[in-house]
């Protein structure tokens, strides 16, 4: 049992974690599926830690138990770990189960997790009558009509399934809207002198009218979030009458710190 190894589409995870269940072994269960890797540590047979690259727990359990493709392996050894997993092999592979469905189902109502949620009512009134547990209620805050759906995960901690669930609540309710507001946009230099300051971006003239037709923009755009390869940064803006459909003008300075050439293509949208 030391030397079990194999591949995720010959045996799945759950197969294995079963395996070693009724056999009580004790050891890491390492797995690796394309760029992402993860360790499940059995003690007597039982899951007592999970780790990824990104989570820890049974978060992390769940992540590793729903890959389909790439490799395992297990290692017959002690295991010095926090014990953050306190069910059962067979209670965890059934949440699991539960959670990949959820997740499909999720995904299908919100397939590009790019996109923006915007509740449509104030807090304070956007969850009379529903029935929506606490740890959801905890998210809602994070939908601000400026976060994406992978920004609420990040800010609030949160997976894809319970941000999605809290969602859906609301999207079935009709109290919330789903947004598309990122724009693909070619960098230029902008062309600065003593009365042109580079202290700001600037957008076509255009662009402001299709943001503030938005919900969350109907009262301005003042910020801009700058999507490019090296992440995310967020800037004065100014629309402009004059500069071409499709054309963010960034000062030089800005160019440089960001390792930006002229010609780079980067996606915006509004920040607060």
């Amino acid at each position: 049992m030391s030397n079990l190894k194999g591949t995720l589409e010959s045996i799945s995870l759950t197969d294995v974690a079963q395996l070693l269940h009724v056999n009580r072994k004790t050891g890491m269960l390492q797995v690796s599926s394309g760029k992402a890797s993860g360790v499940l540590y059995f003690s007597k047979g039982e899951v007592i830690h999970a780790e990824t690259l990104t989570q820890r727990g049974e978060l992390a359990a769940f992540e590793i138990l729903e890959w389909v493709s790439g490799q395992f392996e297990f290692l017959s050894t002690q295991v010095q770990v926090p014990a953050t997993i306190r069910r059962t092999v067979p209670d965890l592979l059934m949440d699991s189960a539960r959670l990949s469905d959820s997740r499909k189902r999720l995904h299908t109502l919100f397939p590009r997790l790019t996109a923006v949620p915007w509740p449509t009512l104030p807090l304070a009134r956007l969850t009379e009558g529903l029935k929506i547990f606490a740890e959801e209620r905890r998210i809602l805050p994070f939908f601000d009509g400026y976060r994406d759906f992978q920004d609420v995960m990040k800010a609030s901690g949160q997976n894809d399934v319970a941000v999605l669930q809290a969602a859906g609540i609301l999207k079935d309710a009709g109290r919330l809207d789903v947004l598309e507001p990122d724009a693909h946009v070619t960098v230029v230099a902008m062309k600065t002198g003593l009365f042109k300051k580079g202290d700001r971006l600037e957008l076509p003239k255009a662009m402001e009218g299709w943001w503030t037709a938005l919900g969350p923009y109907a009262h301005g755009v003042k910020n801009l979030r700058v999507i490019w390869p090296e992440g995310p940064a967020v800037e004065r803006v100014e629309f402009v009458s004059g500069l071409s459909e499709h054309l963010l003008s960034v000062p030089r300075e800005l160019m440089q710190s960001w390792n930006l050439a002229e010609g780079s293509h980067v996606k915006v949208r509004p920040a607060p």
